[in-house]
């Protein structure tokens, strides 16, 4: 288990050897705080939440990039790659994955924020047990760094969720845990822009 972080906590993105993390995963996951519903002939049925993970980069000056969701997979660099879009949560662990290869990204970017928008407008007053989580995947076993959990329920329909931001020679990681309004990624290009 990684270190649990609050909102506004940062951490240095090193191994336990003095390394730099190179590769890492940003997991994502949610459930449905909605009422469970009955169907026809009474079976109990989940409402289902669609929410979607992204990732925006920014250079130093805070001018866009690039974005990685479901709609792009890949950055255009290449360093970047979405796994996948969940459309319900349902099921353990991450619902939805962003690899990068730190070693990989652009110069030019200074910064990724990792952000959750609620593409069907559902609000986070139905979702519950949301995280976001940094996973070392350079290492073998590939352990958890880091993980926050948002606890902040609300009638928004985004998040800015966490963000890792260039530190000397290697990377560092901030919880950020903001709300905000927005169906996709494109929404949240300038809210998380206030974040840098």
């Amino acid at each position: 288990m990684g270190l649990s972080l609050q909102k506004g906590q940062t951490l240095s993105l090193t191994k336990n050897d003095g390394g730099a993390l190179t590769r890492v995963r940003m997991g994502l996951g949610w459930d449905s705080a909605a009422p469970v519903k009955r169907g026809i002939f009474g079976r109990a049925k989940t409402t289902e939440i669609d929410l979607d993970a992204s990732a925006i980069f920014y250079d130093a000056a805070g001018k866009p990039l690039d974005v990685v969701w479901f709609n792009q997979l890949v950055s255009k660099d290449g360093s970047a790659r979405h796994t996948g879009d969940n459309l319900t949560g349902a099921g353990e662990g991450d619902d939805e994955t962003i690899l990068v290869d730190l070693a990989a990204v652009a110069p030019a970017v200074a910064q990724i924020v990792f952000v959750i928008s609620s593409y069907s407008q559902q609000t986070f007053d139905q979702v519950e047990n949301a995280f976001c989580r940094l996973v070392d995947d350079s290492s073998a076993g590939s352990p958890e760094v880091a993980r926050y959990q948002l606890t902040d329920s609300g009638t928004h329909t985004a998040m800015i969720m966490a963000k890792v931001s260039r530190e000397g020679t290697g990377w560092q990681f901030k919880a950020v845990g903001e709300r905000a309004q927005g169906r996709t990624v494109q929404d949240l290009v300038a809210p998380a822009a206030r974040y840098l």
